[in-house]
């Protein structure tokens, strides 16, 4: 009678220095066993932007239900839980699922962390992206916090909010330099359109900021309670929000106008064209629900298409220049090769 072959393989010895290794530098350890597809490091990515657009969207819904103090207390969620309890009702459950939806976030980040770290030539830029996002990250949890200790404050909550606007950047960043390669970035447009492209992310940021004083001083205070709002009159910054907004679409049509009359290459073209199509989207919303008087379900979308249009922004500005992805290619750090050797 012959012995049927084993069908699963050796496993392989962990030594004390590979647990010591694993220890003081766990990303170097898996970088030195792993090495990511450039598929599944773009996708990493991709996850972590969609991960910080949909923190938005939550955060639109427990603004928008009222549910902004479901939880009165942070880090706990009351005095004596953790959690939220039945006695709280929906606005407690939808406050405590946003908070919880903070540590699904953080896996998204930490995995683009991992995988950046693990690619093959090591790329330093992506990894501190990756880590840049891991900080934003936590500091907006913390101030996330402030928010709800001081009873919704509008300022603090247009601060959350503009954390979260940075966090979505550096994601869209990362995002792009995962589909790119390492060179010195080569300008596919001339100085004078680059120019116009940051008057229009200029625009776009003073844009963003006038939206947070419109929600903080308009009628959506986030908590059924008194709640204070910002002393302006909200009529006047809503009309100034809708100025700007017509600033951004004129100025991204003159973009698109001037890339056709330079015959500049499709990339930069198909990008205005399709932060142009967003923001039309975004002002047919933006005008519907200020004469609708502000219904829930169109601010959120709102607030969904402002974090898509942020995003549009930036890819035409990153759309301006190439980097062939055959020139990656950056020395790993000869510590952290000594860490893999070893481990």
């Amino acid at each position: 009678m012959h012995k049927r072959p084993p069908t699963i393989g050796p496993v392989p010895n962990v030594t004390r220095a590979d647990a010591v290794a694993a220890v003081r530098n766990p990303l170097a350890f898996i970088a030195a066993r792993w090495t990511p597809a450039p598929r599944t490091v773009q996708r990493a990515a991709l996850a972590a932007l969609v991960m910080s657009v949909l923190i938005v969207v939550t955060g639109g819904a427990v603004r928008l239900t009222g549910s902004g103090l479901g939880c009165p207390t942070w880090p706990k969620c009351t005095d004596d839980s953790l959690t939220a309890t039945s006695e709280m009702g929906l606005h407690g459950a939808i406050e405590f699922g946003n908070r919880m939806l903070t540590y699904v976030l953080c896996a998204a980040v930490g995995w683009a962390i991992i995988a950046a770290r693990a690619t093959k030539p090591y790329r330093r830029d992506l990894t501190r992206l990756g880590w840049a996002q891991f900080w934003i990250v936590m500091s907006n949890a913390v101030l996330g916090g402030i928010v709800v200790l001081v009873g919704l404050n509008p300022y603090t909550v247009a601060a959350h909010f503009v954390a979260t606007s940075a966090l979505i950047a550096v994601a869209t960043v990362m995002w792009q330099r995962t589909r790119e390669g390492d060179s010195t970035p080569r300008p596919l447009v001339g100085k004078a359109v680059q120019q116009l492209v940051w008057v229009l992310v200029a625009a776009s940021v003073l844009l963003i900021l006038v939206g947070t004083v419109v929600t903080g001083a308009g009628p959506h205070a986030g908590d059924s309670s008194e709640v204070e709002r910002m002393p302006l009159d909200w009529e006047n910054v809503t009309k100034l929000h809708a100025v700007l907004a017509w600033v951004v679409v004129t100025l991204t049509f003159a973009l698109w106008f001037v890339l056709k009359a330079v015959d500049a290459p499709k990339g930069p073209l198909n990008r205005t064209r399709d932060l142009f199509l967003i923001l039309l989207a975004q002002g047919v919303i933006g005008y519907v629900q200020y004469f609708t008087d502000l219904p829930e379900l169109l601010v959120g979308l709102h607030m969904f298409g402002s974090a898509l249009v942020w995003i549009a922004t930036l890819r035409v500005l990153l759309a301006l220049r190439e980097r062939p992805l055959d020139e990656i290619g950056i020395p790993e750090p000869a510590a952290e090769a000594a860490v893999g050797t070893r481990a």
